[in-house]
């Protein structure tokens, strides 16, 4: 369901003087020899992982291929060739592509652990329907979330029949904790940020045998994000049955790196030596993929403020993420929060195509950064954007929680 605010009518000169407007708080930029999908990122997310998400997700009641929409007027305001948006607000009703992600790998998780206990492979489609959901009670799964992620993996705790305990921080919305404890997960608020959630929930969930479904990796922890990361998959597989012609840029939002990563992989394993250039962007609040690039490995960063881009606020970048997104990161751009509200509002007026887009917080970034880029004319010319470009954004999330949503339109 959308929602949206009463706007008015604006001309178009209200998209220029905004994308006049927008820069970038740091940036980096690497030349990168274009090479094929590479084995290490293989063992990541092989092809076999994609095909097999692909496979199950597809089947899942209510799948529909999300709307890859092009943005007309930013592309003729910007002077660049196609820019995509794949809008992932109604994703399964939860209003983000997370939805691909955590219940996908609860699935799978479940089906591993019922294999390992009475030595029977079982399918996650067995799973799905129901058929082992006696043992499936036994099960506690836990996660930490800024909100998305934590509501997939509820809903995925909830279709395969386990219990659920969902770990949050001090600034995740009242909104989207109710959002999850209304599919039957038990939420745990914390008085500290996401790595501090993570923490917590991979002690306690050590301490009492639960299983922790998280979509970021840790020492020893990598089996479960990957499977995570195969549901992403999914997303990506869908832009490339929907272009006509292939693409020559992404720019897309990171926190930890799952979508990012899964997303790239995707792309780089069709395109091979021919991948679209990579730009990852993040909040200044929370630049690990910055800190990380620069510093060569992966690279903790204290967060000091929180982002309103909530799902992007994360310090420390997963290592899974981080086995494909070093060899394919281009650049790494990082913006402040100012501008976030008003392109909210600019997709909900119908600014940026010629169709109203109901736009989260986390689902304007890659936008942002491409008005930014381009308000430049070097920093155009470094990235190679042109007419000829066609470009990719992800619309990760609509308004998942609604009060959030509305006053950040309303701020502006």
């Amino acid at each position: 369901m959308s929602h949206y605010v009463s706007l008015g009518t604006r001309s178009m000169s209200a998209l220029s003087r905004f994308a006049s407007e927008v820069v970038l708080a740091d940036h980096v930029s690497r030349s990168l020899v274009r090479t094929p999908y590479p084995s290490a990122a293989e063992s990541v997310l092989s092809a076999e992982h994609i095909k097999d998400a692909h496979e199950e997700i597809t089947l899942w009641p209510g799948y529909e291929i999300s709307p890859l929409r092009q943005l007309e007027q930013l592309s003729s305001e910007l002077g660049c060739g196609e820019i995509y948006y794949k809008d992932e607000s109604a994703r399964f009703g939860l209003g983000s592509f997370k939805a691909l992600g955590g219940a996908y790998a609860v699935l799978w998780l479940v089906a591993r652990e019922y294999a390992a206990q009475f030595s029977t492979p079982v399918t996650l489609e067995a799973i799905r329907r129901g058929d082992h959901r006696d043992f499936a009670r036994t099960l506690t799964i836990t996660t930490a979330t800024d909100g998305n992620h934590g509501r997939s993996v509820a809903w995925g705790a909830r279709n395969a029949g386990c219990a659920c305990r969902i770990y949050i921080h001090r600034e995740v919305s009242e909104g989207r904790k109710e959002a999850m404890q209304a599919l039957g997960a038990e939420v745990v608020r914390i008085d500290g940020d996401y790595d501090e959630s993570v923490r917590l929930c991979a002690r306690e969930s050590a301490q009492n045998g639960w299983f922790v479904v998280s979509d970021t990796s840790y020492e020893g922890y990598s089996d479960v994000p990957q499977m995570v990361m195969a549901g992403y998959t999914v997303m990506a597989s869908e832009v490339l049955s929907q272009l006509r012609q292939p693409l020559t840029h992404v720019f897309i939002q990171a926190g930890v790196g799952g979508l990012a990563a899964a997303l790239c992989a995707r792309l780089w394993m069709h395109y091979g030596e021919s991948r679209p250039r990579i730009t990852v962007v993040e909040s200044e609040h929370a630049a690990c993929w910055l800190d990380s690039i620069k510093a060569g490995e992966p690279t903790a960063v204290a967060i000091e403020a929180e982002t309103v881009m909530a799902g992007l606020s994360c310090g420390e970048v997963s290592e899974l993420a981080w086995q494909i997104m070093s060899d394919c990161i281009d650049d790494v751009v990082t913006l402040s929060d100012d501008k976030v509200a008003g392109a909210m509002k600019l997709f909900a007026s119908g600014q940026m195509c010629h169709e109203k887009i109901e736009a989260g917080e986390c689902a304007v970034p890659g936008v942002l950064a491409l008005m930014a880029v381009c308000r430049k004319k070097d920093l155009k010319q470094t990235f190679g954007l042109d007419e000829n470009s066609r470009i990719l954004v992800i619309g990760c999330e609509g308004a998942t929680d609604i009060e959030v949503y509305q006053s950040l339109l309303e701020s502006v």
